[in-house]
């Protein structure tokens, strides 16, 4: 039998369990965020009392989203420290500073407070299958894929995710970045930005790849290392040069399109709606087709065809899934078509999420006109080089980036660094950019200039208007005479 393919048994180690069992009500501060807000709908859906509150619902920024927080039974107060009260725990980021009023209010009363990490663990190590996915690039994307497979099998997991999983997302879940199932069965994202992926005892770790984001190197290393050595199963990149220090445990499964892999890939072909490739296992070999597009999606996929197979799910069941899986909201999101001009909205952020979503990009025809918002000032000065090289490297003759300046929800961040900067370096680097500050402006330039066949694409992370500020383009364009 190949490697990690044993019947699932619980993992042995002792995890970080504190924070379930303890206290049965939960403020979440800072409940609308990507990671937050998944895990309040699993914590509430457990029958926890649940409340929060948002810097972005007090701004007056997505009010659909915070509506249908509400309408799930959470109560919601302004940011403001009024909706804190005796016997609850506090959940919030560990960058949430003590000065923030609900921070504040919850020292006052001497409440426990929780990272949002920390009480993700709890849970997590409470599941006898536990798949964490880890990675620079890719980890929500291949959590997305393993909970449609296991659903599809009929595991009926307990996903949590950092995305809407558009297959579980419908008119009463417009939100789905969780799915409420088995507690004994949890995919979750994990975290290597902030070191809490050492809380995670996986049965399954899965590692998509290793590159600079927000740690160094070698920090990433001793982290993603750490994490596929508690696990039963490591399902490793077997492409990625920099996880190659990972590959030489007992425990590992090699995904990839090398001939070292032993989930391999080949045969990729581009689609104008996805891709189609080959997998090989145990000598085996499946047609695989995707309805995402570009070869990091297809390794995605091997990815989590070898994670559910160390859970024993076949490998036809697992593709045959797949060929349904509709990606998640904005990973190469196509928001629709206006005048000849196609309008996409996508996460990338970071050098390798660029670098992998301008390949995709790359692999049909057409000019592309770039949006890039970036996700913070601190990004840019830990990134800043290596993201320019990653658009310079990645665009083509004829397309052009717009670059406004980086998302600022107020803070005591240094903004000495910003976007003319990024935009220098693209420049000397060879691509075609430009820095225009404000983001509307950057769109009414995209509008003027975008042409029949051409692909609009909005790129950035932290901030839920990019794909409001995408439809806003498509609705210009499709009024444009």
């Amino acid at each position: 039998m190949p490697l990690g393919l044993a019947p699932v048994a619980n993992p042995s180690p002792t995890p970080y369990r504190a924070g379930m069992a303890e206290n049965k009500s939960y403020f979440f501060c800072g409940i609308g965020g990507s990671g937050m807000l998944p895990l309040a709908m699993i914590v509430a859906a457990r029958g926890a009392g649940v409340a929060g509150s948002d810097r972005s619902r007090d701004q007056g920024r997505s009010a659909d989203k915070f509506h249908w927080i509400e309408s799930r039974g959470i109560a919601l107060f302004p940011q403001d420290g009024s909706g804190v009260a005796a016997g609850q725990t506090l959940v919030a980021s560990a960058a949430v500073e003590d000065s923030v009023p609900d921070v504040a209010a919850a020292n006052r009363l001497g409440l426990p407070r929780l990272t949002r990490a920390e009480l993700n663990a709890a849970m997590f190590n409470e599941a006898g299958r536990a798949v964490g996915v880890g990675g620079t690039s890719g980890k929500s994307t291949v959590t997305g894929m393993i909970g449609w497979i296991l659903d599809r099998a009929g595991a009926n997991p307990t996903v949590m995710n950092g995305a809407v999983m558009r297959n579980f997302a419908d008119d009463q879940t417009p939100f789905a970045s969780a799915l409420v199932g088995d507690p004994a069965t949890y995919v979750s994202e994990v975290d290597e930005s902030d070191g809490s992926i050492a809380l995670y005892q996986p049965d399954v770790a899965v590692v998509t790849n290793i590159s600079l984001d927000h740690k160094s190197l070698a920090e990433l290393h001793r982290l993603f290392g750490d994490f596929a050595a508690k696990a039963r199963v490591a399902v490793v990149n077997a492409d990625d040069p920099e996880s190659a220090p990972l590959l030489a445990g007992g425990n590992v499964l090699r995904f990839g399109f090398s001939e070292s892999a032993a989930m391999r890939g080949s045969d990729f072909e581009a689609l104008p709606d996805g891709c189609r490739f080959k997998v090989h296992f145990a000598g085996d070999t499946h047609a695989a087709v995707l309805r995402m597009p570009g070869r990091h999606n297809a390794a995605n996929a091997l990815a989590a065809i070898a994670a559910a197979r160390a859970l024993n799910i076949p490998v036809a069941r697992s593709v045959e899934a797949l060929a349904d899986f509709a990606g998640l909201a904005r990973r190469y999101e196509v928001l629709g078509q206006a005048n000849g001009v196609t309008v996409i909205d996508d996460f990338a952020h970071n050098p390798d999420k660029v670098a992998a979503t301008l390949a995709a990009v790359a692999e049909l025809p057409g000019r592309a006109l770039l949006f890039f918002q970036p996700h913070g000032y601190g990004p840019l000065r830990q990134m800043g080089r290596e993201l320019a090289a990653s658009f310079a490297r990645g665009m083509r003759p004829g397309d052009r980036l717009f670059v406004c300046d980086p998302v600022y929800f107020g803070g005591t961040v240094d903004r000495s660094m910003g976007s003319e900067t990024l935009v220098a370096d693209i420049v000397a680097g060879g691509g075609d950019a430009v820095h225009v500050p404000v983001r509307a402006d950057c769109g009414a330039a995209m509008v003027q200039e975008a042409a029949p066949g051409d692909r609009i694409l909005i790129l950035g992370a932290r901030d839920d208007t990019l794909t409001d500020f995408g439809r806003e383009l498509l609705e210009k364009l499709a009024s444009r005479a």
